[in-house]
């Protein structure tokens, strides 16, 4: 009977065996070996209390829920036979056992409930009973689950053999509930599975490093220095030079500009890396052509005065006249109307 429950378990086993797929626990199979102490029964015929023996084979199959098939052997020992002395009576176990761990946040240490149903072989050496009960397990436990090769279990609780055979030498006595406790070791098979790295997406990657991510940069080879939108492409922008104006027809400064235009060499002397154009423009009064060459005589001016200031030419594009083709508002050619200082500007445009 002992070679019958062995082959089983390891038929079960077979049946049992599926590749692991990775988790978020170590979902890996595992072979475990137990040694404890199995507490009988008084109404065993008073046997002793005995070492308990087993192996067994199992997995967790999710976060809080393993099974694990496994045989153990106990043999405790009967003071009943005065002629040839102690008797042991061989108890052969075969369990499917339930585990309901609690721990869901990946702590080393999981408590568990177990419960299992199973059959177990009786085997007295004179003969006095020899036969197969079902039986059922309740206990509880705690296990380590350390992610690597090897981890640990103990555990208690309490067994119940059904006897109900009725045998002529033993009698009906009935079921027995043993106890026990004990300790075992898993051994896990194979590697944990790699980790699943998501693939990254457009909204995660920035290819040209303009700070837009790849979804929305409609301009991806964005060069470094440029100035980007929202879209990811450059976007010009300009230093409006407010209160630098002209009187009509005027292409030198007036002493309330000196002071804005100090202002801008601070912001080009703060920011080294900056390049502008300097561009001027002119109202709509007056011929284009002679408006071209006034808006180029006030851009000239603002040049002059930047390099004066220590500004390197280098970082200077212009100076530039566009004469009336970039009015900032729209008014009538003819005058008084043509006269407005918001289209009589000068700007710096930068270019990087």
């Amino acid at each position: 009977m002992k070679k019958n429950l062995l082959g089983l378990a390891l038929l079960s086993a077979v049946g049992f065996s599926q590749a692991a797929a990775a988790q978020e626990f170590d979902d890996r199979w595992y072979i475990s070996g137990t040694l404890g102490v199995l507490g009988t029964d008084s109404d065993r015929l008073d046997a002793s209390n005995s070492e308990l023996y087993g192996v067994g084979i199992g997995k967790r199959l999710s976060e809080n829920f393993g099974l694990e098939l496994a045989y153990d052997q106990a043999s405790p020992t009967l003071d009943i036979d005065p002629i040839n002395g102690d008797l042991n009576w061989d108890l052969n176990s075969l369990f499917l056992n339930a585990r309901y761990y609690f721990t869901k946040d990946g702590r080393a240490w999981d408590p568990y409930l177990v419960g299992g149903i199973g059959a177990t072989d009786h085997d007295v050496a004179n003969g006095a009973y020899d036969g197969t009960d079902w039986a059922a397990k309740l206990g509880a436990g705690i296990e380590t689950d350390r992610r690597k090769r090897v981890d640990f279990r103990v555990e208690a609780g309490a067994r119940y053999d059904s006897h109900t055979e009725n045998d002529q030498f033993v009698g009906d006595i009935g079921g027995f509930v043993d106890l026990y406790a004990a300790a075992s070791i898993l051994v896990k098979l194979g590697d944990l599975a790699a980790p699943v790295v998501a693939a990254p997406t457009c909204d995660t990657l920035d290819g040209d490093n303009d700070g837009v991510n790849d979804c929305n940069d409609k301009c991806p080879n964005s060069e470094a220095g440029q100035t980007i939108g929202a879209d990811g492409c450059p976007v010009k922008l300009s230093i409006d030079l407010k209160g630098v104006n002209f009187d009509f027809d005027k292409a030198t400064l007036r002493p309330d500009a000196v002071a804005i235009l100090d202002e801008a060499v601070a912001v080009l002397a703060k920011y080294p890396e900056l390049r502008v154009e300097v561009a001027g423009h002119t109202d709509l009064c007056g011929k284009d052509t002679y408006n071209q060459g006034l808006s180029q005589r006030r851009s000239q001016t603002v040049y002059d005065y930047l390099t004066s200031k220590g500004i390197d030419a280098g970082r200077l594009a212009g100076p530039n006249g566009y004469g009336e083709s970039r009015p900032l508002e729209a008014t009538e050619q003819t005058s008084p109307a043509c006269k407005s200082e918001t289209n009589r500007r000068t700007e710096l445009n930068v270019q990087n």
